[in-house]
C-alpha cells in the first residue's frame, strides 16, 4: 500500500515539473534538426526567413530561480522549433505567471467526550511562479555562422 502512495506522489511531482509547449502552425514544417542548431533572435534575424509556427511554453512547476526559469523556457522553445525543422526562434517575450509562495494559518476548537480541545496549524506553499514565453519558429535562409549568436538589443 505504501509503495503505491510513493508511486502516485512521484508521478504527481514529475507531472508538476513538466510543462508542455503549444504551437500554432503558420507554414510547412521541415525535417527535424538538433536544438543546438536553433538560434534565438531577440530582434529580427538577418536576411530572409519563413515563419513555421507560433510557440508558447512555460517553465516547470518545480523550477527555481529567475535565470533557471529563463533558461528553461528558451530551451523548450529551441527544442520545439528543432522538431519542426526551424533553425531560428524570434523571441516574442516572457512574463511571470500567477501563483507562488504563500503561508496559511488555521485554528480550530472542538469538544469530544466531555473534554474540549483547541488546535492550530500552519501550512506553507513554496512552489515557484512559472515563467511563460512566446516565440515564432522560423527557417532563416542565410543564418549567421554556427556558434555565433546575434547581440541582444
Amino acid at each position: 500500500m505504501r509503495l503505491s502512495h510513493l508511486f502516485m506522489l512521484s508521478a504527481a511531482l514529475a507531472l508538476a515539473g513538466c510543462a508542455s509547449t503549444s504551437k500554432v502552425m503558420l507554414g510547412q514544417p521541415r525535417a527535424p534538426i538538433s536544438p543546438e542548431q536553433v538560434m534565438v533572435y531577440f530582434s529580427a534575424p538577418p536576411g530572409r526567413y519563413e515563419e513555421i509556427a507560433m510557440l508558447e511554453t512555460s517553465s516547470g512547476g518545480l523550477t527555481y530561480g529567475e535565470q533557471a526559469k529563463t533558461d528553461a523556457v528558451i530551451g523548450k522553445l529551441r527544442a520545439e522549433a528543432a522538431k519542426l525543422g526551424a533553425n531560428g526562434v524570434l523571441f516574442q517575450g516572457s512574463e511571470t505567471g500567477h501563483g507562488g509562495s504563500s503561508v496559511g494559518v488555521g485554528v480550530g476548537t472542538g469538544r469530544f467526550g466531555g473534554s474540549s480541545y483547541t488546535s492550530g496549524g500552519v501550512g506553507v506553499n513554496i512552489s515557484p511562479t512559472p515563467k511563460h514565453a512566446r516565440g515564432i519558429a522560423v527557417y532563416v535562409f542565410d543564418p549567421p555562422p554556427p556558434g555565433s549568436q546575434p547581440p541582444i538589443d
